[in-house]
């Protein structure tokens, strides 16, 4: 071969290596970086003969074996199924139930209790945060799969496939949970068994009975119902029995008790619609009782005894024992406006009720017993004063008893003050009574203005009236009678509602 044609062809063969090394060149800058690796998964776009280099080591590879001798394909560029694809969705209609004119289609539920946030006794009602999870097979979901392992999905597959329609009976407010993304996970096996929880915090109405409160103890509902299906078409039940409900065992509230959580189910007629599954989840509360004792027994019992230090003080006191009495009173009226105000308008009457009212009536009746006491001081004064004058009037007419024999002491029996018999003195007193009840008191010096009782009857009625007469006799017998009373009260008390 002549020499000149050796190098033109030398030329040639060179433009076409300089030729495809450019082409290799704008590829690699185009799929990655030299010396990075190609991410798995990642789309090499429409071209069908797509060559994948990997850094350096691809390159030189490529440019010692020719452009056009191999193309090394990466199987992680593969096209993959949607899920949608994988599990029919778009081949099946998702608005009637799986089994559809067929059996009632089975929904196991359980249930697990994350917390008990609140009990109002004035809205009667609670809050519960809960995960509610739901049990059944839908074949239309079932796949293929070689290791026979679940596929877990959130919340947005769920709109697109039927799930049950259970709903919280008697619930005035509830959301499910979605921060920082809806709380909701689905998960379906391949021979289309589902699973479907969500995180759910509910607000449910409670009838609660308060003829016993503070020391009551109340049973709390919360049901679980499909809307729409019935018994015919949806079999609603809880999948373990008691253990399908499960709870933390830190769950606890400021003002009551858990004692336990229950489960049960029932049907539910409705004359319009027919028969539904009805799932209960029961739970009994106790009240704590130390509140209510420091808050209102305690205060309340201690006005009472307070009331009765009326009773030590001298009767005469008027400013003393009234201040303390309407102070008392007054004290009772806030504490039984206070516990009412926490409380429903309810038509029964309550037991702390019944505690605060009877000892709002023994505050009254210190009171009242001082108003008696005043009143009686004061009439029983008046009849002194006058006495005392009339006595005055007839020691100035008075005839000298010098020598009298038989003179006798006046017997006041109690009726009278000391300071009375002590304004006779100077006169001589005889009997307010002659020894023989016939003959005439023609003999008595001095003459209380007091008639003769002539019968047994009037002698003990005089004795009586003794009692109501001598105020200090009212009040002594009220140091012991209110005490004894509040007492035995509130033995009755306790015994019946503890």
């Amino acid at each position: 071969m002549p020499y000149n044609a050796r190098v033109l062809l030398l030329l040639l063969l060179s433009l076409i290596l300089m030729a495809e090394s450019r082409r290799l060149g704008s590829r690699r800058k185009r799929w990655s970086e030299p010396g990075e690796t190609l991410k798995p998964g990642k789309a090499l776009g429409e071209t069908p003969d797509a060559v994948v280099l990997v850094g350096k080591a691809g390159l030189e590879a490529a440019m010692v074996n020719g452009p056009l001798s191999r193309k090394i394909i990466d199987g992680t560029k593969t096209r993959k199924l949607k899920t949608s694809h994988l599990l029919r969705v778009d081949e099946h209609d998702f608005t009637m139930r799986p089994a559809f004119a067929g059996p009632a289609v089975p929904v196991g539920v359980d249930v697990q209790v994350e917390s008990l946030d609140s009990i109002s006794e004035v809205d009667m009602d609670f809050t519960m945060t809960l995960y509610l999870r739901h049990y059944w097979k839908d074949e239309r979901l079932a796949f293929p799969s070689a290791t026979n392992k679940s596929m877990t999905f959130d919340g947005r597959l769920v709109k697109k496939i039927w799930v049950p329609d259970v709903f919280f009976v008697h619930s005035k407010r509830s959301f499910i949970h979605d921060t920082t993304t809806d709380n909701i996970m689905l998960r379906v096996f391949p021979d289309g068994h589902v699973l479907y929880s969500l995180r759910v915090t509910v607000t449910a109405a409670c009838n609660m009975d308060f003829s016993r409160f503070p020391l009551d103890s109340q049973t709390c509902t919360l049901e679980l119902e499909s809307y729409a299906y019935t018994d015919e078409d949806l079999m609603l039940y809880w999948k373990s029995g008691d253990e399908s409900l499960s709870t933390d065992d830190r769950i606890s509230l400021s003002q009551f008790l858990i004692q336990k959580f229950h489960t049960t189910s029932r049907l539910a007629f409705y004359s319009s619609t027919g028969w539904y599954n009805r799932l209960y989840i029961n739970f009994t509360l106790r009240r704590h009782i130390f509140f209510f004792l420091l808050q209102t027994y305690f205060p309340a019992t201690l006005m009472v005894m307070l009331s009765w230090v009326s009773f030590w003080i001298d009767r005469r006191a008027v400013p003393a024992r009234v201040s303390l009495g309407i102070t008392t009173v007054l004290t009772m009226s806030t504490i039984i406006t206070g516990v009412n105000a926490s409380m429903p308008r309810v038509s029964y009457i309550k037991a702390v009720d019944i505690y605060l009212w009877v000892s709002f009536v023994f505050v009254f009746l210190s009171v009242l017993e001082y108003a008696a006491v005043n009143y009686l001081t004061t009439v029983r004064d008046g009849k002194d004063r006058k006495l005392r004058e009339k006595l005055k009037e007839q020691s100035q007419t008075l005839p000298c008893t010098c020598g009298m024999p038989h003179t006798k002491t006046m017997m006041l029996d109690g009726m009278y003050s000391e300071a009375d018999a002590n304004s006779l003195a100077g006169y001589t007193r005889a009997s307010m009574a002659a020894e023989d009840p016939s003959d005439k008191q023609e003999q008595m010096v001095v003459h209380l203005t007091l008639d003769n009782e002539s019968t047994e009857t009037k002698k003990k009625g005089i004795r009586s009236f003794r009692i109501i007469q001598n105020t200090h006799t009212i009040d002594t017998y009220s140091r012991m009678i209110f005490p004894g009373a509040y007492i035995l009260f509130n033995l009755i008390y306790w015994c019946v509602y503890c």
